[in-house]
């Protein structure tokens, strides 16, 4: 007999649960810090680089990839669009560039992929491993400050809209755009549906080839967009940006519901995931806590969260 499918999301209620209870544990801990006004600024802000980012990888885990060049991609794309050359032309220099470095690599991965027949892992492992080579280079190890002022100007309280960062609201646009593609489009139903099964999708008539080649340029842009966020806040590019973004990306996703094997994806738990992460170092940093706790605390997550799924799933089997 087959169970009924809960009305109610439990991944979803299960991280806001987690979620209240950080508040709740950073409330109590420091009660004059964690929910001041800046501290919680500070919190939507560093979730929004990383947010982004999660956005696009959420959108190539449902459809059964992986993408672990993310990180590398925001590093390159920063420090291409912060060199002396660039910046020589203003704003829409450094824009430009950050999203067209993210789109190239993007497009490299995809075609590789999608047209080259390269496994996933493989491929993006390898531009993982060239990207970071090639922000070295560019850098030759040095951080490079921006020194355009309409660029700085976005990561000051002055620019802050009702109090809130542009940043965030880039963030929040991203998610909603990211939520509506995902749930209320061809595209997005597409993407499930390679996710689910490759070969059903190409005989429903779906492109798959041309399906993961937009997902990985759609990956490749939110990495743009990001590195041109991470600029605005640290006022710099360096070839160590964006360490470690394609695990925290991953585990954000995956804690947030999106299946790692594909074929189900949820923006919303994928943001819910980086605001758990985020709140979780931000405590840990306010308490004087070690980095090795603040790890062991997230894997322990990260495997809670992967009973749950396999909790919930087991609704609606026989």
């Amino acid at each position: 007999m087959t169970r009924p499918v809960p009305s109610v999301d439990l991944r979803t209620l299960s991280l806001l649960g987690v979620l209240a209870v950080l508040i709740a544990v950073g409330g109590i801990t420091e009660p004059d810090t964690f929910l001041d006004t800046g501290n919680l600024q500070l919190i939507l802000t560093q979730a929004s680089v990383i947010g982004v980012v999660t956005v696009g990888m959420t959108f190539v885990i449902t459809s059964g990839g992986i993408d672990l060049s993310v990180g590398a991609t925001v590093a390159l794309a920063s420090v291409w669009a912060t060199t002396v050359a660039t910046q020589e032309y203003g704003f829409a220099g450094v824009l430009f560039t950050a999203i067209v470095v993210g789109l190239a690599t993007g497009l490299v991965n995809g075609l590789l992929i999608a047209y080259g027949r390269v496994v996933p892992f493989i491929a993006t492992l390898a531009m993982l491993a060239s990207a970071r080579g090639l922000a070295l280079q560019i850098t030759d190890g040095r951080t490079q400050l921006v020194t355009v002022r309409s660029v700085l100007d976005l990561g000051l309280p002055g620019s802050y809209v009702l109090g809130v960062p542009p940043l965030v609201m880039v963030f929040a646009a991203v998610t909603a755009t990211g939520w509506l593609v995902l749930n209320r489009t061809t595209f997005g139903r597409h993407t499930v549906a390679v996710g689910g099964n490759a070969e059903a999708a190409r005989l429903a008539g779906i492109d798959v080839r041309r399906q993961r080649l937009l997902l990985y340029l759609l990956s490749g842009l939110c990495c743009g967009i990001a590195a041109f966020m991470l600029i605005i806040l640290s006022g710099s590019g360096q070839n160590t940006n964006g360490n470690l973004y394609e695990l925290d990306a991953i585990a954000a996703a995956i804690i947030g519901g999106t299946l790692l094997s594909g074929g189900r994806g949820t923006i919303l738990g994928s943001v819910l995931g980086v605001l758990v992460f985020t709140t979780i170092t931000n405590i840990f940093a306010l308490n004087n806590l070690q980095s090795d706790v603040q790890q062991i605390a997230k894997g322990a997550i990260i495997v809670a969260a992967v009973l749950v799924q396999r909790r919930t799933s087991a609704y609606g089997e026989t």
